[in-house]
């Protein structure tokens, strides 16, 4: 999950049902609509951003629908983005077209069933993500960890940072309790004391250090993450619309460039009040975190050498049955891109 927009919404399994039910009452598949003998113009189905983001912006300003009218296609924003394990599901039940996720929850869920591949790749967050504990907790180092709980999210970030902390430290992983919640429910349990550390991204972890008296125990950079930030797409909708596939790919990586060199003006993109809108002291954690990213990248050797490490980490760990190959479930898209030309 990128995993990387800070005003993602979560999503439970229960708002993953909503979603499916949406998104078939929307047309249920990509759709081609003609209009007047003119070319068919393709529905791409694609979470909506929210209110941050290069997807929000995009939105906002038309400038993707600029970009996918050159392929004669157009976005229907399709549920809420949030944690990937529901989305692989959607793109999985012909639900949906493309997601972004972290390549941690992609190897989860390719390692059940793959039902899209990968395209692109957003070098790993090194500040937004890591280990919460609060301010007063006395929990200063990993090794302080032992005997104490840890709120995760099954198979992703959550769960691959804890346990390569752990690792790094030379802590048994079995001398630390992991409480598996879904991500929506982590932040009270962990503002109760209920758990004592929360292993978490950039969605939750700027709203609680900025709001709720946590601190990192460790980040992202710190623990030497190879936790890439992923986009997928439907594998039917890859086979038939690779232009399409190339279209959003270029949109993503020239919106990325523009949010590094102007991080502001993605933020509150929609709204400056209510639930979606950013508070002054949120921004103020999560400029640098956006400044720091990278932008969307074809996958390429370097990339596909760190997937293989988060592959063989996740088989040691017992994550997946298994050592998954990357390598079948991504596209070229300078390839794809150039046999469609």
């Amino acid at each position: 999950m990128n995993v990387r927009h800070i005003t993602l919404a979560t999503t439970s399994l229960l708002a993953a049902l909503s979603l499916a039910a949406c998104s078939s009452s929307s047309g249920g598949s990509a759709r081609a609509d003609t209009a007047g003998g003119s070319a068919p113009t393709i529905t791409v189905r694609i979470p909506d951003g929210g209110n941050s983001g290069v997807l929000a912006l995009g939105r906002k300003d038309g400038s993707l629908d600029k970009a996918l009218a050159k392929v004669h296609a157009k976005v229907a924003w399709t549920g809420t983005a949030g944690a990937f394990a529901p989305a692989a599901q959607e793109l999985d039940a012909n639900a949906l077209d493309f997601a972004e996720g972290s390549i941690t929850s992609a190897i989860a869920a390719l390692a059940q069933t793959p039902g899209f591949k990968l395209f692109a790749a957003v070098d790993p967050d090194r500040l937004g993500e890591g280990i919460l504990v609060k301010k007063d907790s006395g929990i200063n180092t990993i090794s302080d960890l032992v005997g104490k709980k840890v709120a995760v999210w099954h198979g992703g970030t959550s769960e691959y940072l804890l346990l390569k902390a752990l690792q790094q430290q030379h802590v048994p992983v079995d001398q630390v309790k992991r409480v598996y919640l879904q991500p929506n429910q982590i932040g009270p349990v962990f503002n109760s004391g209920q758990v004592d550390a929360w292993s978490t991204w950039a969605t939750y972890s700027i709203p609680a250090v900025a709001n709720s008296g946590a601190r990192f125990l460790t980040t992202g950079g710190q623990v030497g993450s190879d936790n890439y930030a992923v986009w997928a797409v439907r594998n039917d909708f890859a086979g038939k619309h690779p232009d399409v596939v190339k279209a959003l790919y270029t949109y993503l990586h020239d919106a990325g460039i523009k949010q590094q060199q102007n991080p502001e003006a993605y933020l509150n993109v929609k709204t400056t009040s209510g639930p979606q809108a950013i508070s002054a002291t949120q921004q103020a954690i999560a400029l640098p975190i956006n400044k720091a990213l990278g932008t969307a990248q074809p996958i390429g050797d370097t990339q596909l050498a760190h997937f293989a490490t988060v592959a063989q980490f996740f088989a040691d760990q017992k994550i997946t049955k298994g050592v998954l190959d990357v390598k079948p479930h991504v596209i070229d898209i300078n390839a794809a891109a150039a046999g469609t030309e």
